[in-house]
């Protein structure tokens, strides 16, 4: 039955939208492998719902492949303008890791990705909002 099937809870993985260089409205949209461990068959879909002045939006579903990511690395997943901060922009991760199929989903919700939760990002070292 479905309630004898395990899934593990994925930790250190991130997911990160950085502002590449402070004062210019240039961003690009992180995964971050915080775990002392390769991962695998990466495939991320991306996508971005919600209102704006009332009306409903929703963006295309990209999907991103990466074969290996390494330990404590990161990879750009894609760039992502301010139009769409006002959306709640999801990032699905699945991946392999020791032979075993995880994924985990990540949402920046609509206006999170404003200066004032900006935090060092590790790894990258960079200022971002993080997920994790």
């Amino acid at each position: 039955m479905i309630k004898d099937i395990v899934f593990p809870e994925v930790e250190d993985i991130a997911v990160a939208v950085v502002q590449e260089v402070e004062g210019l409205d240039e961003y690009n949209v992180y995964l971050i492998n915080l775990k002392f461990a390769d991962i695998s068959n990466v495939l991320i879909t991306s996508t971005g719902y919600g209102v704006i002045n009332e009306e409903h939006k929703k963006t295309s579903t990209l999907r991103h492949y990466f074969e290996v990511i390494k330990q404590h690395d990161f990879m750009i997943i894609e760039p992502i303008t301010k139009e769409v901060f006002g959306l709640s922009n999801e990032y699905w991760i699945s991946f392999t890791m020791n032979g075993q199929l995880l994924d985990k989903k990540f949402v920046f919700l609509p206006e999170t990705i404003v200066e004032s939760n900006f935090v060092n990002v590790p790894v990258i070292n960079k200022k971002g909002v993080l997920i994790k």
